[in-house]
């Protein structure tokens, strides 16, 4: 998400000066729109809503990578990726009990061998597919 973002930055600099207010050049490398975006951090966000939320901090809301990610078919998706991986990356309790709560499991080990069973894993994976061919429909270039 954070490569499409810098796309949409890159080939139009006039969405993210809509959002901050500040005008930019009109050609940026990607390594400069990585930078406006996470700065010295990295790409973070809470779930499907918060994505929307840090994408709309960058592009304005009726824009084409948000229109995208708002769509209803891929929430599930997005919402078990994000507390999948919290849960991979932190291992801590909170983190499992979102991803319970996310998945709708009384009981889960860790992520990876939730994911193994019942093809959970290309469900997922395709409907982020779909999400990217979505969004690659919707860019103007």
């Amino acid at each position: 998400m954070l490569d499409a973002l810098v796309g949409a930055i890159n080939n139009d600099t006039s969405t993210i000066a809509k959002t901050t207010g500040t005008s930019f050049p009109k050609h940026l490398t990607d390594e400069v729109c990585k930078y406006l975006i996470v700065g010295d951090g990295y790409f973070d966000f809470k779930g499907r809503d918060g994505l929307i939320q840090t994408l709309r901090k960058y592009v304005p809301a009726e824009h084409y990578l948000v229109t995208a990610v708002k769509k209803g078919k891929y929430r599930e998706a997005l919402e078990r990726l994000s507390a999948l991986r919290n849960l991979a990356a932190h291992n801590s309790a909170v983190a499992k009990a979102r991803a319970k709560e996310t998945v709708g499991q009384q009981r889960m080990s860790d992520a990876g061998s939730w994911l193994k069973k019942q093809s959970r894993l290309m469900t997922i994976v395709n409907r982020l597919k779909e999400l990217a061919d979505d969004i690659r429909s919707g860019a103007p270039y």
